[in-house]
């Protein structure tokens, strides 16, 4: 159980506005922290710099468990790869660390725990931990490297002498794999805009991903959730229907200083209207595609489409089969979906 100390003001309805630095204060030696996350979108970056600037300067917090459902980080310094300090983060959760180098030199170098799960079953355990229920039971990753009969997800030697975090288990005559809950004690997530009482909107993010189910798992585990925003509104101002996370569900908020450098939309831009939706990209602007292997494979894909094909685009060579469809004219009759929730756009790289 971690200590709130809310202070007098947010407690009385006042604001809930502090320092990055203070928000790094927040946080206790051997906590688990979590924060939604895919690429650069949803993630606190000058928190996570205030995080790791304290480290290195007292030593604390330290032995924290990460969590993360998604890819993380912009694959060179930004995003979680900043808080990748050896004695700062001992054990990872989640499905991607590629993006985070910090993390993954951790994890190669027998330095911290770390399991590799589905990421569908990493954003689905939050619902379930706010739920109090006992996790989440999936066929998915059965009979592979997440299975432990095999190797339980485990990333590196140190791990393997650790225990297992999922279990095979029969259920109606079938065996499923049963990933067992654990506690979330800080919720790190971002938005746009929040109002004094903490609650947040989401305007300009690329993407709301599980803020909501973050911060619930967080709350009712006891701990708290701090949200890193570009602006701060009079309390009661912000128009209800664009609030994705409640104030009640809000302890602290830190204004980012810095928002073109650390409140980036994605991994390569700090704000581009599409990507929130606010305009709709001419099908003409999209960037061409090299001439290359890649190609080949997109257009020989391509020709399996039918018209009116529901086609949901993973992470790769598949997201630019997008960028192909609407040069060849096609993008109408089709409904393209991503995994983090566009549905019927014209999703680009």
């Amino acid at each position: 159980m971690i200590e709130t100390e809310m202070a007098d003001a947010s407690k009385a309805g006042g604001s809930k506005v502090i320092t990055a630095e203070k928000a790094a204060e927040l946080i206790q030696d051997g906590v688990t922290i979590s924060a939604p996350i895919i690429g650069l979108a949803g993630w606190p970056e000058e928190i996570g710099r205030a995080i790791a600037k304290r480290y290195e300067e007292t030593g604390h917090p330290k032995g924290l468990t990460l969590v993360c459902g998604s890819a993380m980080g912009n694959h060179k310094d930004k995003g979680p790869h900043v808080i990748g300090l050896e004695g700062l983060i001992t054990k990872y959760v989640g499905a991607h660390t590629h993006g985070s180098p910090n993390i993954g030199a951790l994890i190669q170098n027998n330095k911290m725990l770390a399991y590799c799960f589905p990421q569908g079953v990493v954003v689905h355990m939050y619902r379930e931990i706010a739920s109090k229920r006992l996790g989440v039971l999936s066929k998915i990753g059965l009979g592979t490297f997440v299975d432990p009969r095999i190797e339980g997800g485990k990333m590196n030697d140190f791990t393997r002498k650790a225990p297992d975090l999922n279990e095979v288990v029969n259920f109606n005559g079938e065996e499923y794999l049963w990933y067992k809950p654990f506690p979330i004690h800080v919720g790190l997530l971002r938005g746009t805009k929040a109002d004094e009482r903490g609650n947040i909107s989401m305007e300009k993010e690329g993407a709301n991903l599980e803020a909501l189910q973050v911060a619930q798992a967080a709350k009712n585990c006891g701990g708290i959730v701090i949200a890193q925003v570009e602006y701060v509104a009079k309390a009661g101002t912000l128009h209800a229907k664009s609030i994705q996370v409640p104030g009640v569900l809000v302890d602290y908020v830190v204004i980012a200083k810095n928002p073109q450098e650390f409140h980036m939309q994605s991994e390569g831009i700090y704000y581009q209207p599409a990507f929130s939706g606010d305009v709709v990209m001419p099908l003409g602007s999209l960037p061409k595609l090299p001439f290359d292997d890649r190609l080949f494979i997109l257009r020989r894909a391509t020709m399996e489409l039918t018209a009116s094909s529901i086609v949901n685009l993973g992470i790769g060579i598949p997201d630019r089969l997008a960028t192909v469809a609407a040069h060849e004219g096609v993008t109408d009759m089709l409904t393209l979906t991503t995994e983090i929730d566009g549905v019927n756009s014209v999703p680009t790289n």
